[in-house]
């Protein structure tokens, strides 16, 4: 049994009115600083112009079998994480091409997609492996 209710999606939408705001795909690289002021400025422009961030993506680099730049890099994740939160984006998007150790790597991005989900945001994976047992 979970702890947790369930979200009445309907009857939280029921009432809403659409706005008129483009929604924006971020790529992470572009942003000048992860530091959450300069994310809610930036976020605060966004509106003025009429966009709202829905996708934050993260080009990651697994290319080495190597313990710490596997950690390194989830914890950059882990960053970009928060900061699609702080913007308010609705997903986070973690782009890998390459993957030199699998085993070392899938713990670290669902330990990333947890971190996500208790954020409330959306995980996906574009990479050559998946997060699922």
């Amino acid at each position: 049994m979970s702890a947790t209710s369930s979200v009445d999606v309907e009857r939280t939408i029921e009432r809403c009115r659409p706005e008129d705001l483009t929604p924006i795909r971020l790529e992470a690289s572009a942003l000048e600083s992860t530091a959450p002021d300069h994310l809610r400025a930036l976020g605060r422009e966004l509106n003025r112009e009429g966009l709202v961030p829905a996708r934050l993506v993260v080009n990651a680099c697994f290319d080495a079998d190597c313990s710490l730049r596997t950690q390194a890099e989830a914890n950059r994740i882990r960053d970009y994480v928060r900061a699609a939160s702080v913007l308010g984006a609705g997903t986070v998007t973690v782009d890998c091409e390459t993957i030199a150790n699998p085993q070392k790597v899938r713990p670290a991005l669902a330990a990333c997609a947890e971190r996500a989900e208790r954020e409330g945001l959306r995980f996906e994976l574009d990479a050559p492996i998946t997060i699922a047992d």
